[in-house]
C-alpha cells in the first residue's frame, strides 16, 4: 500500500499529465476557432462557455468565497487573456506544431523560475535538462532546413510571449487559498471574458471608424463554425484548468508547471491527423526532446 505522500506524488504525475493532454486538444480547437473568427473572439466565446461550466461544477465542488481567492484568481484572468489571445493568435498562423511546443517550454520555466526565487534548487538531472530544452528550442524554430514548416518572427515572438503569461497565470493560481475550490478559476473566467469583451467592442469600433482610404483586406468569416468551436474550446480548457488546479493542491507548483508543459503531445496529434501538418526530421528531433526535457524537470 502506498503511502500518503507517495500516493499524492502519483496522483499529481496522473492529474498533470491528463490536464495537459487535455489542453492541447483545447489549444488545437482554439486556433482552428481562430481560423474563422478573431483571436479575441474566441477567447471571449471560450471564457463565457468555461465561466458557465465552473459554475455548474462549483454546485458540486463547494469552496470558500474569500477575497485571496477573488483577487489572486481575478489576477491571473488577466494573465490568462493575454496568454490564450497570443497562443491562439500564433497557432492560427502556424504550424501549430512547432509553436505549441515553444510555448509549453517558455511556460515551464517561468514558474520553475519563480520557485528558485523562493528557494527552491533543482538537482543535477533539472539543470541537464534545461539544456536539453535550449537545444530543442533551437532545432524546433530556428534550425534552417529546406523541409522545415519555419514559423514566422511575429510567431515565435506571440509564442514566447503567451508562455510566460502562462507561467504567470500558474504562479497566481498557485497562490490561492488551499479550501477555494473552483472560486479562482470562476474568478479568472469572469475576469478574463469581461476584459476581452472590451478589447472585442474595442476592436470592433477601431475598424468601423476607421478613416483610411485603401480597401482593407478581407478575412473569411465563418461565425456558426466558430463558434461552437470556441464553445467546445472553451469548455475543454475550464475542464483542464480545474485539473490543473487540483494538481497544485496534491503537488507542488514546479511540478505541476513541467507535467502541463507536455500538452504540446495533445496538439500534435491532432493537428498531425486532422490538418495534416508535416514538419522535418530535424524538428521532430527538436520535438522529442522537448518532451524529454519536459519529464527530466518532472523526475528533478
Amino acid at each position: 500500500m502506498l503511502r500518503p505522500e507517495r500516493l499524492a506524488i502519483v496522483l499529481t504525475v496522473i492529474v498533470g499529465s491528463t490536464a495537459a493532454l487535455i489542453f492541447g486538444a483545447a489549444d488545437f480547437l482554439g486556433g482552428l476557432a481562430s481560423k474563422r473568427i478573431s483571436p479575441i473572439q474566441v477567447t471571449v466565446i471560450s471564457a463565457l462557455a468555461g465561466l458557465v461550466i465552473l459554475f455548474a461544477a462549483s454546485i458540486a465542488i463547494p469552496g470558500r468565497w474569500s477575497s485571496e481567492a477573488l483577487l489572486f484568481g481575478g489576477l491571473s484572468g488577466i494573465a490568462g487573456a493575454i496568454a490564450i489571445s497570443l497562443l491562439y493568435a500564433c497557432l492560427a498562423i502556424g504550424p501549430m506544431s512547432i509553436l505549441s511546443p515553444l510555448t509549453a517550454l517558455v511556460s515551464a520555466f517561468i514558474p520553475l523560475l519563480a520557485g528558485a526565487i523562493r528557494g527552491e534548487r533543482l538537482t543535477i538531472v533539472g539543470y541537464i535538462a534545461i539544456g536539453v530544452a535550449l537545444v530543442a528550442v533551437v532545432l524546433v524554430g530556428f534550425v534552417k532546413d529546406e523541409e522545415a514548416v519555419r514559423p514566422s518572427l511575429k510567431a515565435l515572438l506571440m509564442a514566447i510571449g503567451s508562455g510566460a503569461a502562462i507561467g504567470a497565470f500558474m504562479i497566481l493560481i498557485d497562490l490561492t487559498p488551499a479550501d477555494a475550490g473552483l472560486v479562482p478559476l470562476i474568478a479568472n473566467r469572469a475576469v478574463n471574458g469581461a476584459l476581452m469583451l472590451v478589447v472585442a467592442v474595442a476592436a470592433i469600433a477601431i475598424t468601423r471608424f476607421r478613416t483610411d482610404q485603401t480597401k482593407p483586406r478581407t478575412r473569411r468569416v465563418d461565425w456558426r463554425k466558430g463558434l461552437w468551436i470556441a464553445v467546445a474550446c472553451g469548455t475543454i480548457d475550464a475542464t483542464a484548468n480545474a485539473l490543473l488546479l487540483l494538481g497544485l493542491r496534491l503537488g507542488e507548483l514546479s511540478v505541476m508547471s513541467v507535467l502541463t508543459a507536455l500538452y504540446p503531445a495533445g496538439t500534435i496529434i491532432l493537428a498531425a491527423f486532422i490538418l495534416r501538418e508535416r514538419i522535418s526530421l530535424t524538428q521532430w528531433i527538436g520535438l522529442v526532446l522537448a518532451l524529454v526535457a519536459a519529464g527530466m524537470l518532472a523526475l528533478a
